[in-house]
């Protein structure tokens, strides 16, 4: 048996699996190994296996045995396999160190890099994997590499021209289930004479 993964979030006393056997006469259901932390019970009549306490998410994927045993003699019996895998919640959304950035740029130059943004998650596995955006700001002169995320101008900059500050908003987004979380950071960017 392997039952849809639970959520690490899962409450005691939820449904997990239920074991059935085709035999003549009634079963006794047991967990006999395997469970050695204690996280499941069954129902010795139904075979129905709930949670009985919260899951610790380090201690999966957990695989037991249960075992059907003739209620009339001891002695026949069979048992199953029954393996459990919990999936880890995204807790956490992506944090920058700081939720504003200056910086300067000097006017006249070839395209180049601005400045890197790293964002943490202290999430784990793919809820912690963090890729990066441009939420608003002017897409024509600045582009954000979406794994590095290093900010970069695309065009020279005239000081005398054009506006001397931008202000770009990143965005680092976690690729979280179920859902995925963002955290948010302003850049301004000061043209230099």
């Amino acid at each position: 048996y392997q039952p849809a993964p639970l959520s690490e979030k899962t409450q005691p006393d939820t449904f997990v699996v239920q074991i059935s056997v085709l035999y003549k006469v009634p079963v006794i259901y047991s967990i006999v190994s395997g469970d050695e932390k204690g996280y499941f019970i069954i129902d010795s009549s139904t075979g129905i296996v709930r949670t009985r306490k919260n899951l610790k998410l380090e201690d999966f994927p957990v695989v037991f045995s249960v075992r059907a045993t003739d209620s009339s003699d001891a002695s026949i019996f069979n048992e199953v396999a029954v393996k459990v895998e919990v999936i880890d919640e995204n807790d956490f959304p992506p944090v920058f160190p700081s939720s504003l950035v200056e910086e300067r740029l000097e006017e006249n130059l070839p395209p180049t890099d601005i400045v890197q943004l790293k964002a943490q998650d202290s999430d784990t596995g793919r809820n912690g994997f963090v890729t990066y955006g441009i939420l608003s700001g002017d897409r024509l002169k600045f582009r954000i590499d979406e794994a590095t995320g290093i900010l970069y101008s695309t065009a020279s900059f005239d000081y005398e021209e054009e506006p001397t500050e931008y202000q770009v908003v990143i965005y680092a987004e976690d690729d979280g289930i179920p859902e995925k979380k963002r955290g948010y950071c302003t850049v301004v960017i000061k043209i230099i004479d």
